[in-house]
């Protein structure tokens, strides 16, 4: 999840109004932010890749004036018509075809609001960027521009050997020495891998000031002293680079920016209108949802905390939806807003109605006795998500991809796969633990996800140690001890002919039950530690539970 860092004087003076830090810290987790840590008046916020305008202390601090009741309704985004600033794209640029921006005036930055700034845009880069690839921002000094007389500016390409002195350089650099030689080059120049001519921004006097998505030109490095600003954005699809930019110029706004229409013309691009949305909300949902009776006015005014407007229509309700809230799709988003403005700690939980007797099913029952035998053998259980992303099952893991099964529009590079094993996930987990003491032994009973029609569902339970002296008879005694502790089953492990290349080749084996595979088990290949920079020997098994132990 990604993390940004809060001061709760400077919060205390966006949210204005008279407000105690302690409310404001009660109140944070009611955004559905998570308190990660908090040192005096700094604060470490985990917020959902799903709300990137939470990337900031700006985009909190509107969160916080609407559930404190400070300010309601949409956030009004005023842009001036009559700017002097355009841009013209050139000609059809395929590998990343569309462009938009807007000017920012009359603002004032500081060390922090631009570390802010930063930070918001290396947040969007990775998320509905996707890593820059489908859209990325760039942040200019305007009056850099201003001084040079450069108001008209040109989304054209240029070849490799056109040279620019590069943000935080010193010396000119042609395009292709600033791909091959600088950090930011090396990370992110596979986007334009095989292009010999590279998009790039700039003024009618073939000064360049961007080359997107890579680096901007140190002319226009925005400073302290920076009033103005010009936001470009560019990228592989019209609606991102819109999205994009509403965060950014809600952003602004909340930080004291006004805006200034950036003019843009050219090849099916144009001026961003940043146009709010409207969703027809049916009041029923609110109890057949959340179980609670309100009144069509209280839906509007809890609506309103969330920073939407409202308003009744009838039998329904007209919710207008602001363009930077690209994570409501529909009606049940709704719900969920109303819930918050509401109060989420005002919703009391009720019995159900029904006059049956709930009780476990089959399958907690066996996956119960599997959690206590693990337990009992000093193994700690995790819970992952059944999404996870490419890298993670796939690729650091050096798996076949061929059967992947992917999520259509998601919000976030990190929950884009269903999972069809656990094991890539438990070594994820030992990844982010690696400051921790060894040993360390970690299971999870899960459902993984296969091709068909529909898709097939089964469950699985895979088991991980690390440690300096673990080796196969650890993990085959533990895989053992499971299997006949509760269910009274034997099974045999028999070296595997076929390649593997998650294990170390003549250390692994399928694991066999009555004559039928149910899994692997083996030594950890050293390789795929160290993608996933662990430092010491691991074991693992997966078997698949369905068909073994569930009907």
């Amino acid at each position: 999840m990604p993390v940004v860092e809060l001061n709760l004087n400077r919060i205390k003076k966006l949210v204005s109004g008279n407000i105690t830090k302690k409310k404001i810290i009660d109140v944070l987790p009611f955004l559905g932010l998570d308190i990660e840590s908090q040192d005096g008046d700094e604060i470490r916020i985990e917020y959902s890749p799903n709300r990137p305008d939470y990337s900031t202390e700006f985009g909190i601090a509107i969160g916080l004036q609407g559930l404190l009741g400070i300010k309601k309704g949409i956030q009004k985004i005023k842009i001036n018509k009559k700017g002097k600033f355009s841009l013209t794209v050139e000609r059809s640029i395929p590998s990343r075809p569309y462009v938009t921006g807007i000017i920012a005036k009359n603002g004032k930055l500081d060390d922090h609001s631009i570390k802010q700034l930063m930070n918001m845009q290396e947040d969007l880069h990775l998320g509905i960027g996707r890593k820059r690839k489908k859209s990325s921002i760039g942040l200019h000094d305007a009056d850099k521009l201003d001084e040079i007389g450069s108001f008209h500016l040109n989304y054209a390409v240029a070849g490799r050997h056109v040279s620019f002195v590069p943000l935080n350089g010193s010396s000119e650099l042609t395009i292709d020495e600033i791909l091959k030689r600088t950090d930011v080059g090396k990370n992110y120049g596979w986007i334009l891998e095989g292009q010999r001519n590279v998009p790039c921004i700039g003024d009618y006097g073939n000064q360049i000031i961007s080359i997107p998505p890579i680096i901007n030109s140190a002319l226009t490095t925005v400073t302290p002293k920076t009033k103005n600003l010009l936001v470009e954005v560019t990228g592989t699809d019209k609606d991102s680079v819109e999205d994009a930019l509403s965060i950014v110029v809600s952003t602004l706004q909340m930080a004291g920016f006004e805006f200034e229409e950036l003019k843009i013309t050219g090849y099916k691009n144009s001026t961003p209108q940043l146009k709010e949305r409207t969703i027809i909300y049916d009041p029923k949902l609110t109890s057949d949802i959340l179980g609670i009776e309100m009144s069509q006015s209280n839906m509007v005014t809890c609506l309103k905390k969330c920073r939407l407007d409202a308003s009744i229509r009838g039998k329904k309700i007209k919710c207008i939806i602001p363009r930077y809230r690209f994570d409501i799709f529909g009606e049940m988003d709704l719900v969920e807003e109303i819930a918050l403005g509401y109060g989420i700690e005002n919703l009391e939980p009720k019995l159900s109605p029904s006059i049956t007797i709930g009780e476990k099913n089959n399958v907690t029952i066996k996956t119960d006795l599997i959690t206590k035998t693990a337990v009992g053998l000093g193994l700690l259980e995790v819970l992952n998500s059944s999404l996870t992303s490419k890298k993670i099952l796939y690729e650091l893991t050096k798996r076949n991809s061929s059967e992947m099964i992917s999520v259509l529009d998601s919000k976030s590079q990190e929950h884009t796969i269903l999972r069809d094993s656990l094991l890539s996930g438990l070594l994820e987990n030992l990844s982010k633990n690696i400051h921790e003491i060894y040993p360390q032994k970690l299971f999870e009973t899960g459902v993984v996800f296969s091709k068909g029609k529909p898709i097939r569902e089964s469950i699985n339970l895979a088991v991980i140690l690390a440690h300096k002296d673990t080796n196969f008879s650890e993990i085959k005694a533990i895989l053992q001890s499971i299997l006949r502790t509760q269910f009274k089953i034997d099974c045999k492990t028999k070296t595997s002919s076929q390649s593997q290349e998650l294990f170390v080749k003549g250390r692994y084996a399928d694991i066999y039950v009555n004559g039928k595979k149910i899994g692997e088990i083996g030594e950890i290949c050293n390789e795929i530690l160290d993608n996933f920079r662990i430092r010491t020997s691991v074991v693992g098994f997966e078997i698949n539970l369905s068909g073994l132990i569930f009907d």
